[in-house]
């Protein structure tokens, strides 16, 4: 592809067909299968296998296509499958369902009533994607495709709208480009938000002969897949604004830093570069604008530390993954001491949508000091787990019972941890609090990657920060003092305290370290890692005070400081428990219960190791915790 105009030939085409493919005028009928990581570990795969043998067999290839496509979001529902023209989206498909989709739906015209999603609230069947909850206030910018097209088939994104920002980019001088991304309100979303327009100003402003632009994908959080499901479900968007932001700033090259852990991702990454290559919208002087650019893949090897952008830079320059000294800054003097722009995946996969939209548009959702949209992974004791883009703005109220769907088995809603490791909890109190970078800040959490794991009542918080602090203990480079010796000594404190041997000048010491590490560390890793600890003893400092006063765990978490107990008057004695003990720690009693025939068993406290075996042993429910 050499001009424009044969772009626009190609745009042109490849929307026909897709369009064509979801209203059914071309006369088939698709079925789509979602091919994110979650749904693949579920087989989707072999029912996309079943479902070729069957169109196969019935020598339907030219009445019914079979695709795999992106990450649907909805991941505790997955494997999904949905049917155009008819949009028809069944969930929780297993191989064993093929034949009867294929036989009543395919063949017959019928809808699979079991197979469509039940609103838990009304009972309702829901046939179509865009009318289940879930999805309803959401807004797809950054997912924008992932779901519809195949990630491994260029023309399909290009019949979605990918490249329409770069040509528009292509036509625009470079400032008037960052001047768009400016007047749009982008926002980093790796977590800290620092405007991208500035950063890219910066890079602009920086004299070389050679400058980069990098996209962090080394996506670390616990519980977080946001920049994972955006490349596994449209890679050419993000490669559309790396190359954007590569004219913008006067960069050549770009480098993917991915994690390993994310073959499939990086598998379509590596597709996507080779067809746009073919296609000749990467490579030399694209479509003969005289702009040139190339992209390349590195892979990470899981270090937390290195989604920092300084160890990541490092890391690809083959160097030990740790934090640099800033300033000088990346826009200065980044990757191999040239001028580079860092931005991750979720950023750069907006970029396109502001260029092919506009900016007036992209700013029109949001806040006023947080435009556009933000990806979260949403999860842990919520109804509805999964990836959900959502206006900045929206409530946590809104996130976590509109579109999460509530609280399982009626459980009180205790906390919402945002931002993952860097990030603090959050309580009822904060629940009709609009998200967006600021506000969440000033609550004592942040906006971080996008991670967002809820907790009921039966999470302990002092258990929850030391998670957090194992974790960031682990991940610590150890270049910094602060980091390296002040977070090993906050994780001792919190295992003090869990396993009952904590005391009051305990408290004074986290809180007195907790600022220390914050204010001397030389990198986000350290300066935020005691917010989980600083939140949760600003909102469940009573908590503390339980495991250190009372010896007790109010959510009887903690194993030194719970018990478990069978209640002998619920005991049928049938034995099932004390089979199941690996510590032969329950016995027989002589101790009938009322109404029973056989004696009942008791736990000896002394013996127990608290592996919970007897309580998922014993149907009755008799064995509890105290």
């Amino acid at each position: 592809m050499k001009t424009f105009a044969e772009l626009d030939a190609k745009i042109c085409s490849c929307t026909e067909a897709l369009n064509a493919k979801i209203d059914g005028s071309c006369g088939k009928r698709a079925i789509l299968l979602c091919g994110g990581t979650g749904c693949l570990s579920s087989n989707s795969m072999n029912i996309k296998e079943k479902f070729e043998e069957l169109v196969a067999a019935h020598h339907m290839e030219d009445k019914v296509t079979v695709n795999i496509v992106g990450c649907f979001g909805f991941c505790s529902q997955g494997p999904f499958v949905k049917i155009f023209p008819e949009d028809t989206l069944y969930r929780l498909v297993k191989v064993e369902d093929v034949e009867e989709i294929f036989n009543t739906d395919i063949l017959g015209g019928q809808v699979v009533e079991r197979l469509l999603y039940v609103e838990p609230l009304t009972g309702e069947k829901v046939a179509k994607q865009d009318d289940i909850n879930f999805y309803k206030k959401q807004r797809r910018v950054a997912l924008h495709g992932c779901g519809v097209i195949n990630p491994e088939e260029i023309t399909e994104a290009i019949g979605d709208g990918a490249f329409q920002g770069l040509k528009k980019a292509l036509t625009m001088e470079p400032q008037e480009v960052i001047n768009e991304v400016l007047a749009s309100g982008l926002r980093g979303r790796g977590g800290g938000g620092f405007p991208t327009g500035r950063k890219w100003q910066f890079a602009y402003g920086s004299v070389s002969d050679q400058k980069y632009v990098v996209c962090n994908g080394d996506e670390g959080d616990p519980g977080a897949f946001m920049d994972r499901s955006i490349l596994e479900g449209n890679p050419f968007a993000v490669i559309e604004g790396m190359m954007i932001a590569g004219y913008a700033i006067g960069a050549t090259e770009g480098y993917f830093y991915v994690r390993a852990e994310y073959p499939t991702a990086v598998n379509r990454l590596r597709n996507a570069i080779k067809q746009m290559n073919e296609m000749g919208i990467l490579g030399e002087n694209i479509m003969g604008t005289g702009f040139s650019f190339q992209a390349h893949i590195r892979l990470g090897a899981g270090a937390f530390v290195c989604g920092e952008e300084t160890a990541l830079l490092n890391s690809i320059e083959g160097k030990r993954g740790m934090p640099r000294p800033r300033p000088p800054f990346p826009a200065v003097k980044g990757l191999w001491g040239k001028p580079t722009v860092v931005n991750n995946v979720e950023t750069l996969a907006c970029v396109p949508y502001i260029l092919r939209k506009g900016a007036a548009e992209f700013a029109s959702c949001g806040t006023e000091k947080s435009k556009g949209t933000k990806v979260f992974a949403l999860g842990g004791k919520v109804n509805n787990v999964g990836l959900v883009e959502i206006p900045m703005g929206t409530t946590l109220r809104e996130l976590i019972y509109d579109i999460g769907g509530g609280i399982p088995d009626g459980k009180a809603f205790k906390a919402i941890q945002t931002g993952g490791p860097s990030g603090g909890c959050l309580t009822a109190e904060s629940l009709d609090e609009p998200i967006d970078f600021d506000n969440l800040v000033a609550k004592g959490s942040m906006m971080g990657s996008g991670g967002a794991i809820v907790m009921d009542e039966d999470n302990c918080m002092v258990d929850v920060a030391k998670f957090y602090m194992e974790f960031i203990c682990d991940e610590s480079c150890g270049k910094c003092s602060p980091c390296r010796i002040g977070t090993k000594r906050m994780l001792e404190i919190l295992t003090r305290i869990t396993e009952g041997n904590g005391t009051m000048q305990d408290l004074e010491e986290l809180e007195e370290l907790g600022t220390s590490v914050q204010a001397n560390s030389l990198c986000a890793l350290g300066q935020t890692a005691a917010n989980p600890i600083i939140s949760t003893l600003k909102h469940f400092r009573d908590e503390y005070l339980a495991h250190i006063i009372d010896k007790k765990c109010p959510a009887k978490v903690c194993k030194n400081l719970m018990q478990y107990h069978i209640v002998q008057d619920n005991c049928v004695g049938c034995g099932r428990c004390a089979k199941a003990c690996p510590a032969d720690a329950i016995q027989k009693t002589d101790y009938i219960a009322p109404g029973k025939k056989l004696p009942s068993y008791q736990i000896d406290p002394a013996k127990c190791v608290k592996c919970g075996a007897c309580v998922a042993t014993c149907k009755l429910k008799a064995i509890i915790k105290k």
